[in-house]
């Protein structure tokens, strides 16, 4: 959620920003937030004249005022109206906070200005690419939901019937590889001084909320109508929300989690794109890093979380490059992203696999997420970052293709061997 604060004193500049990503008008907001000062204004007038009257009453009748007596009794009176003044004011007051509210929840974060300009992913700028010598040279690899189903692996069209399209049921080896890639990827984000966290995979409205995820992405996630609960659409949602309304001394900072989880989108407003395969899924396996830093360290933690990232396709020997998204294909929440995206050589071309993200204090406001410095008066909000460490699935995927041999076998990257005690499926 952005700054009231900085809405108000810089109004243009926001705005500016803002109009980097689309169409937001902050004019609704501006106008309630005056209405809210003059309220305010209003009543630090009547409460002060009620405190002045109280003290008044107190002198007087010290001073030997008979209380009963008509003077006391017509600021007494004063002082009454005054209380029925406030009491009106008060949920006025509360119900402009609710209406401002509303509207800044729907509002994006604002980009870094360090973030590319741009209308839409065209204008993404690549930054690096990595592991050219390991694209493989057969120019017959197979699709990998084709021979993931060849190898039975793979099964889509049971997985239909036990639920709908784009799902999946992983067997045998599949099943094992599956495993594997999940315990190898928190094995070494641990080692790289991450804690893991196996948080629930149901959260309430206020969760989803507190990390950007409602009221924008609502048609994207899967609700229990009985329940106020949401399957997660990430872990993040779940690993940020334990933070909650909670106040950290600032030695407590960086706080650095892992956690795997399945994940559960819609996908809404997808259809007609990777339709086959373990790219879209609406359940998949994920392993997500989140960081929440002190705002002088975010950056360069952001870097870093990248670098975890492409730390485990390095190992794994993927090739895959990095682009960092430009202001009109940034995600809701993030200033500034960093895409990785591995090679598929069934396709010929780069597909996401990780994305990470600098929010900076966007999610901490709504989700009151504060530290506090010794010495120092106040709290102050702390910068979360999040990104995939990695998509399971899309790195499955990326191993069926890239891994695969011309006699259609699939040799398994060296640092999965000891999870797996094989070397080819």
């Amino acid at each position: 959620m952005l700054d009231i604060k900085l809405i108000r004193e810089n109004p243009a500049v926001v705005q500016e920003r803002l109009n980097l990503r689309g169409e937001y008008d902050l004019q609704p907001i501006l106008t309630l937030d005056e209405q809210r000062r003059q309220l305010e204004q209003e009543r630090i007038v009547l409460q002060t004249r009620s405190n002045d009257i109280g003290k008044l009453v107190g002198e007087k009748i010290k001073s030997g005022c008979d209380p009963k007596g008509e003077e006391i009794k017509v600021l007494r009176a004063e002082g009454q109206q005054l209380k029925i003044q406030l009491s009106e004011l008060e949920p006025k007051e509360k119900e402009i906070d609710v209406q401002i509210t509303q509207l800044l929840l729907p509002i994006p974060n604002l980009p870094s200005e360090s973030t590319p300009v741009g209308k839409d992913e065209r204008e993404n700028v690549e930054i690096r690419r990595w592991g050219d010598e390991y694209i493989p040279q057969n120019p017959n690899i197979l699709h990998h939901a084709d021979i993931g189903e060849k190898l039975n692996l793979l099964e889509f069209k049971q997985a239909v019937k036990v639920a709908q399209a784009r799902f999946v049921a992983l067997k045998g080896a599949g099943a094992a590889l599956e495993r594997a890639l999940i315990q190898f990827m928190l094995d070494r984000h641990t080692k790289n001084g991450y804690i893991e966290v196996m948080p629930p995979l149901l959260v309430n409205s206020t969760s989803l909320t507190a990390t950007g995820q409602l009221p924008k992405f609502a048609e994207e996630s899967f609700k229990c109508d009985s329940d106020d609960l949401w399957l997660i659409p990430t872990s993040e949602v779940s690993v940020m929300n334990l933070y909650r309304d909670d106040i950290l001394d600032a030695e407590q900072l960086p706080i650095h989690h892992c956690s795997y989880t399945p994940c559960f989108r819609r996908e809404a407003g997808s259809y007609g794109k990777d339709t086959r395969g373990l790219i879209r899924l609406h359940q998949f396996n994920k392993v997500e890093m989140v960081k929440l830093v002190h705002p002088d360290t975010s950056e360069a933690e952001h870097e870093k979380l990248v670098q975890d990232a492409e730390g485990v396709l390095q190992a794994l020997k993927l090739p895959y490059r990095v682009i960092e998204l430009c202001t009109g294909d940034l995600g809701f929440s993030a200033a500034k992203c960093y895409d990785i995206e591995v090679w598929l050589p069934s396709a010929g071309t780069y597909r996401e696999i990780s994305s990470c993200s600098n929010v900076k204090d966007f999610q901490a406001r709504r989700a009151n997420i504060r530290f506090k410095e010794a010495g120092k008066k106040g709290t102050q909000y702390i910068h979360a970052l999040n990104g995939s460490g990695l998509a399971v699935g899309r790195t499955m995927a990326a191993i069926l293709e890239n891994y695969q041999q011309p006699d259609e076998t699939i040799r398994i990257p060296d640092v999965l061997q000891p999870y797996l005690r094989r070397e080819i499926l």
